[in-house]
């Protein structure tokens, strides 16, 4: 019997874990949709922005700003960007092993990497290792919005335009479906001058500006840098809310199965106890009568 209660108090254990798992699949779906909705209405206007920086950068040259100044890399910054929550499957896990690896290579091809990290589990994880971090953003994906973005911005602007950093990268999970997100490295800044999506560049047409160049990339230029940061927040939030998703339907299923196996192993427990009773009382019925 005591068997039999240990199995009992197992299968109520997972039915609970399964209904929690089965509420988390559910929340985040409902988010998911959301976030979905977000990502897909924000990514034309960041490659029409990046198109019309670049088209603009590459007529007026890398000396027209700061931030197209092409530089000798000796200090590079890396954005890394998690989530502050678990139970999301390998969301967090393949991205940290890849940063790992990408700061394990380039330890002795930069003087100094400089990182910065969104989210709990990218400190943990690179503390854990003995990492250093410039800054830590906590508690953003969990409430985005477009300040976030906009503070990440000016925090590695300001950095790059005082010379502490020469290069600025970010590291991503970027969302292509709520079972499948692809670990990204991508270039901030600084602005790439060979990639521009207009063909005016190449043909050597330019254009009047109003007011002048300096202003109108002194404002375009951060404008731009926030919006790469809010589409590469966006894409980690769909991520994170399609990987928990599809992490939760598999434990929901897992669950069943296994109150199935516990349940099937519970029958036969008891009836191999019963057995057991009827076979001592027919033994002691057959006492009685010799």
């Amino acid at each position: 019997m005591a068997n039999l209660r240990a199995i009992r108090k197992r299968v109520g254990s997972v039915k609970s874990t399964q209904q929690i798992t089965k509420a988390m699949k559910m929340v985040s779906a409902a988010k998911l949709k959301r976030a979905q909705d977000a990502i897909i209405a924000a990514r034309p206007y960041a490659r029409k922005m990046r198109e019309v920086v670049q088209a603009l950068a590459a007529r007026v040259g890398e000396d027209a700003h700061p931030l197209l100044a092409a530089r000798e890399t000796k200090k590079l910054a890396l954005l890394v960007v998690t989530t502050d929550r678990g139970l999301c499957g390998g969301f967090n896990s393949n991205l940290l092993r890849a940063t790992y690896r990408f700061l394990a290579a380039n330890r002795e091809k930069y003087e100094e990497i400089a990182v910065f990290v969104v989210g709990r589990k990218a400190r943990e994880f690179l503390r854990r290792r003995g990492i250093s971090l410039r800054k830590e953003y906590l508690n953003v994906l969990g409430s985005l919005s477009y300040a976030h973005a906009a503070t990440l911005s000016e925090n590695l602007v300001g950095g790059f335009l005082a010379g502490d950093f020469d290069e600025v990268q970010v590291v991503f999970n970027e969302f292509r479906s709520a079972i499948s997100q692809v670990v990204r490295f991508e270039r901030l800044f600084p602005i790439s001058l060979d990639q521009g999506g207009g063909g005016g560049a190449v043909s050597g047409v330019d254009f009047l500006y109003e007011p002048s160049q300096k202003e109108i990339l002194a404002t375009l230029l951060p404008k731009y840098v926030e919006t790469q940061i809010f589409r590469v927040l966006l894409e980690s939030v769909a991520g994170e809310h399609g990987a928990r998703m599809s992490a939760m339907d598999s434990a929901t299923n897992n669950a069943v199965d296994m109150i199935a196996r516990l349940t099937l192993q519970m029958n036969r427990a008891r009836q191999a106890t019963i057995t057991k009773e009827l076979m001592e009382i027919i033994g002691g019925a057959e006492a009685l009568k010799g």
